[in-house]
Order: C-alpha cells, then sequence, then structure tokens
C-alpha cells in the first residue's frame, strides 16, 4: 500500500481505484453543495466500503469539482456583479449595488482564509481529532439542530439585494466554522443566512455566492500541496477523475437544491443530518468503522 501520509498531509486517494475515486468524486460534488456535510460522507463512505480515507487534501482539491457547478449555474449572476462593479468603478459609483457585494464578499471571505491557515496543519495532518468520527458525528449533530432552528424560528422574507455588511460578517464567520470536518461549508452559511431572515432560496444563493473565493482558494492550495509533495502521474491522473465525476455532479446537485429550496423546507436535511451523527457516533462507540 502507497504511504498515506505524504510530509504530513493525508493522501489515501492514491490506493483507490479510477472506479472507486469516480465514485467519491461523485460523493463529494453532491454534498458539498447539499447542506449535509461533504466531509462527513467522505469520511463514512469509504469507511463503510472498506476503501482507505481519501484524506482531507484529495477533499479540498475536489472543491475545484464543486466551484464549475457553482459558476455553471450562477453565472448570470456571476457575470452580471462583475460587469456592474467594473462600470461601476469606471463611475467611481461606490455606492452601486454590484461593486458593494463583490466587495462585501471579499471581505466575508477573510474570516476563513484566516481560520483556514490557522488550523492548515490540524485539518490536513494524518489521524486528525478533527476527522474522527466522534467529532464529525456531533459536528452533524449540532448543525442539524441549529438549522431545525432557523426553520422554527427564522421569517424568510428577505432577498439578496436587502443584504448589509453585517449579514456578510457572519455569514462569512459561519463559513469560516465550516472548516470543522462535519459541520458542511453550504450547510453552515445557509443556516446563517436563514437565521438572518433571508429566503430559503435566496439563502442558499448567498452562500454559493459568498463561498466562491473560498472554494477557489482552498481548491488551489491543496492542488499546490499535492504539486509540492510530488504526486506522481497515476496520482494526479486519480485527481482529474474525480474532478470530473465531481463537476458534473455538483452542477446536478445545485440545480436540484434551488429547486428544491424553492419549494419545500430544508426540514429532510435537518433529519437526515441529524440522523448521520448517530449513526457516525454509533459506529464510533461500537467500533464499528474507524
Amino acid at each position: 500500500m502507497a504511504d498515506a501520509c505524504l510530509v504530513g498531509s493525508a493522501t489515501g486517494f492514491v490506493d483507490l481505484s479510477f472506479v472507486e475515486t469516480a465514485f467519491l468524486g461523485v460523493v463529494q460534488g453532491v454534498t458539498e453543495l447539499v447542506p449535509v456535510s461533504s466531509s462527513a460522507h467522505m469520511r463514512v463512505v469509504p469507511a463503510l466500503l472498506g476503501w482507505p480515507d481519501p484524506g482531507a487534501a484529495f477533499s479540498a482539491a475536489m472543491q475545484m469539482a464543486a466551484l464549475v457547478g457553482v459558476i455553471s449555474y450562477f453565472w448570470r449572476d456571476i457575470f452580471g456583479l462583475a460587469s456592474g462593479s467594473v462600470s461601476a468603478l469606471k463611475r467611481r459609483d461606490y455606492n452601486d449595488f454590484s461593486f458593494q457585494l463583490v466587495l462585501w464578499i471579499i471581505i466575508g471571505t477573510i474570516p476563513i482564509v484566516i481560520a483556514g491557515l490557522a488550523l492548515s496543519h490540524s485539518l490536513n495532518s494524518c489521524d486528525s481529532p478533527l476527522r474522527s468520527l466522534w467529532a464529525v458525528g456531533i459536528a452533524c449533530i449540532v448543525m442539524g439542530g441549529l438549522l431545525a432552528a432557523t426553520e422554527l424560528l427564522a421569517k424568510h422574507r428577505r432577498d439578496l439585494p436587502s443584504i448589509r455588511p453585517l449579514d456578510i460578517i457572519l455569514v462569512g464567520i459561519a463559513q469560516a466554522a465550516a472548516l470543522i470536518p462535519g459541520v458542511s461549508r453550504s450547510g453552515g452559511t445557509i443556516t446563517a443566512a436563514l437565521a438572518l431572515g433571508f429566503k430559503r432560496e435566496e439563502a442558499a444563493r448567498f452562500s454559493f455566492l459568498l463561498g466562491l473565493p473560498a472554494i477557489l482558494l482552498a481548491g488551489l492550495k491543496e492542488i499546490w500541496e499535492l504539486h509540492k509533495l510530488s504526486l506522481d502521474a497515476h496520482g494526479w491522473a486519480l485527481l482529474a477523475v474525480g474532478l470530473i465525476a465531481g463537476g458534473i455532479s455538483s452542477l446536478i446537485a445545485i440545480w436540484g437544491l434551488m429547486r428544491f429550496l424553492e419549494r419545500f423546507s430544508t426540514w429532510p436535511f435537518v433529519i437526515y443530518r441529524i440522523l448521520l451523527g448517530f449513526v457516525l457516533i454509533a459506529a464510533a462507540a461500537t467500533g464499528a468503522a474507524v
């Protein structure tokens, strides 16, 4: 078996087959954008199937696939923000909504950048306690409870144009908390946006637009780290297969999620997350999975 610990980064995916990598790419692509925690699924699915833990490096690099899905689905929003910001800069109209939203998104990304740098070693090291079944399971249950609270208490009336700087800061902090496996980036940010009174579909739109810089930076950083580790051609080929599978599944997942949130509540995700959390804790307690 190849060494799954290369200079402190968990790269267990090098021991997977192409079919296994493609399958996990689909799992990552779907769960990265749906509020159920991709890290929890990337921990439990390989364990249930008897495969090696693909590692934090694989999960982070797979975020580039999620980026493809987000850009493909929200390209009109992204193009509108980009062109509107450029136009505002030319006019020196710094009160323009597009310009301000882009600026706020950049500011909202700062918390996760700081937290990511501070927790980099803990998140990527082999046998990190943050990736244990106990930790992931507890995080799933806690976040499921918080999402349930927003369904019960929040009003779900606000649209994206009503966004304020404080909203960006609070959701940005929630995004930083999602570095903890089991929290879920989309789950944390959607929950925070719902708590602030946004409609469900607008909360998801808010979450994904805010997440663009963070997803890009995390993916590029991990790919660069893998480059520095001199990953061989087979490893890069495995990663490419996962990225292709993940990119396709991400686009399907985000389309399905937006259609779902336009019509229904997030209660199915609440129930699923809590059940998943208890399954992970039970597995850890009984030694059924490690």
